[in-house]
């Protein structure tokens, strides 16, 4: 994974120099694209080395820079980071593609508008449980964490199946040279959106997180911290393990993918997926 991670930063800062270079480099849109694919990557660069795992605050290596707290801290800026550049880039289809979607009903429109702001606003909402379940080892916490994720999804599921349609209309296979962005957008969207949404209604969710989160709450094992001092034990404390039954199939299949197939899919929002008037000279 370190050394994937290496590849993905390296081609990150390419099409971080590149895009900044292009005629429209400098519109807010690609700004705030180009800056969050870059703090996803790097994030994702510094957790491939320094690989952590919340409840039991196992780490990598024995070195503050594998501190539990410090990587859930650099974790808000990139989960954000990634909720916001599949917003954005769903917001941008929508105002491209929009001279296709005259005569929709109002509360179709209002769904189009407001379902990626209910993407990054569930984010937003899932970083503070997930910071919370790491300071007081509550698997509950955690469990309202991935839901809100899964929530999140759920919530845009629907508007990229609606744009998929939109770029292939009547199942034409043609690719005009203008919408090819929008076109591999809408096709990794919706892919993304389905085999997520799937995977954590039926594995992720029901298996890993809400049985685990209801049997501590019977048994009290692990015990929940409440006091102050679990803050700085959730920053000092690295129990350092290389041992795979400790970080277990669940870990190895979602940091295996979350550092690989979510860096490759902000690798390509982060070049700002749009219209894209096709000159033939």
């Amino acid at each position: 994974m370190v050394f994937v991670n290496i590849c993905s930063t390296i081609v990150c800062i390419k099409f971080f120099r590149e895009s900044s270079k292009a005629p429209d480099g400098q519109t807010s849109y690609l700004r705030c694209m180009r800056f969050m694919g870059l703090a996803f990557t790097l994030v994702a660069m510094y957790r491939s080395v320094f690989v952590s795992r919340y409840l039991y605050q196992y780490g990598w290596f024995d070195t503050i820079a594998n501190s539990s707290l410090i990587i859930r801290s650099s974790a808000w800026v990139a989960e954000l980071s990634f909720a916001g550049l599949i917003a954005l880039a769903m917001l941008r289809f929508n105002k491209d593609m929009l001279q296709n979607n005259r005569g929709g009903s109002y509360l179709l429109s209002q769904y189009e508008r407001h379902a990626p702001w209910a993407l990054v606003t569930c984010i937003f909402l899932a970083q503070f449980f997930a910071t919370g379940g790491l300071i007081t080892k509550s698997r509950l916490l955690f469990a309202i964490e991935e839901t809100l994720w899964a929530a999140g999804f759920l919530f845009v599921l629907p508007l990229a199946i609606i744009q998929f349609r939109r770029a292939f209309p009547g199942g034409q296979k043609s690719k005009p040279p203008e919408l090819g962005m929008l076109r591999t957008f809408s096709v990794l969207n919706v892919g993304w959106c389905l085999i997520y949404c799937t995977y954590a209604l039926i594995y992720h969710l029901p298996t890993e997180y809400w049985a685990t989160a209801l049997e501590q709450l019977k048994t009290g094992i692990p015990p929940i911290k409440t006091d102050i001092s679990a803050v700085a034990d959730a920053f000092y404390i690295i129990n350092v393990s290389h041992s795979y039954p400790d970080w277990g199939f669940g870990f190895v299949l979602w940091h295996s993918a979350y550092f690989s197939v979510c860096v490759w899919l902000a690798l390509f929002l982060m070049r700002a997926p749009r219209y894209r008037q096709f000159n033939p000279d």
